[in-house]
């Protein structure tokens, strides 16, 4: 009796395709790629000029992190070319707050078994907000791990790393007493507070139902893209008077811009002075979602801070208004 055979494929691993999802997204990560970039995507590791002759003393900025449980809504959803763009984005944020620009992001896709139309979608993704914020996708790395991920399902993560010239550099330590907080819309949740969202939301609609003061299906709704604040940030950080920014994700907007305050200084926020948009209504209205879980779990429509002393709020506001954003004076430093 001849004794069983096993392969790699027989377990739930195929390396050919793997492989020929890499050819298929060549084009596509080569055209995030500048003069900067020296590998093409294959090699062992991922290379880049360090060119930083225009700066005194360049400091590197470097951030990770992964989209959380909006993978979830993505599955229901069957939309796969969103999710990309928003931990592209939520890194680009996390690194342009402390005054750096991003050079080049990496991503990990892993997956119990590979489908080739998700992963072309997913790595869309990326290049498609790499471009957007003038970054390079010089590396990444495709895992299938059938026996960690059921049927249809994979997680994401990414590194960004960006630089500054020590003397640029955003930390908050020049905020003072009185300084105004001055922020500016997102798209929704972006990636934060989901795990709350999904409880909530899915014990009553289905991701295709329309739901009371949506605009779209909740589905729709929830897979709104992390918005890139790449743009204002570079606009306003040069202002002097612009002592620190802050990217509200999990935590809240107290428990992010809280990172940024000297020790002896703390936050009043005026919490009826914007609108928030109707997904966190509908939420804490369905759910009876206490105030304090509200504020603390989601970034209930400020996506980005500015701390700004009060001299130059009226600068910082024109350049912004001229530059597309609507900023909302939401509180003070004290």
């Amino acid at each position: 009796m001849s004794e069983k055979r096993f392969t790699y494929k027989d377990s739930g691993v195929d390396i050919k395709a793997g492989e020929e999802l890499v050819d298929s997204i060549k084009n596509v990560v080569r055209e995030t790629h500048n003069a900067n970039v020296v590998s093409n995507i294959g090699g062992f590791g991922a290379l880049f000029t360090a060119n930083f002759r225009e700066y005194k003393e360049p400091i590197l900025v470097s951030s990770v992190d992964g989209v959380g449980t909006k993978l979830i809504v993505a599955f229901k959803m069957n939309q796969y070319d969103t999710v990309g763009q928003d931990l592209v984005n939520h890194c680009v944020n996390d690194i342009a707050v402390c005054g750096a620009l991003p050079l080049f992001f990496l991503d990990y896709f892993s997956t119990g078994k590979l489908e080739q139309n998700v992963g072309y979608d997913v790595i869309k993704g990326f290049a498609k907000a790499c471009k957007e914020n003038g970054v390079a996708l010089i590396g990444g790395e495709t895992a299938e791990m059938p026996d960690i991920y059921k049927k249809g399902e994979f997680d994401l993560a990414g590194t960004i790393v960006g630089v500054v010239d020590k003397d640029q550099l955003i930390t908050g330590e020049k905020i003072n007493r009185g300084d105004v907080l001055l922020g500016f819309s997102s798209t929704g949740l972006h990636t934060n507070g989901y795990s709350l969202a999904r409880n909530v939301l899915f014990s009553k609609y289905d991701v295709h139902d329309k739901a009371e003061g949506l605009d779209g299906t909740v589905g729709e709704e929830l897979m709104k893209v992390h918005k890139s604040y790449l743009p204002i940030i570079s606009e306003l950080k040069s202002i002097d008077g612009v002592n620190g920014f802050s990217h509200i994700t999990g935590g809240g907007i107290v428990g992010n811009t809280k990172r940024i305050l000297p020790n002896d200084l703390s936050l009043s926020i005026d919490w009826t002075s914007w609108e928030r948009p109707q997904i966190f209504n509908l939420i804490q209205k369905i759910g009876n979602v206490p105030e304090e879980d509200m504020r603390a779990s989601f970034n209930l429509g400020i996506g980005l801070i500015a701390v700004v002393s009060k001299d130059a709020v009226d600068e910082v506001k024109k350049t912004a208004t001229e530059s597309g954003e609507e900023p909302i004076r939401i509180g003070t430093v004290k």
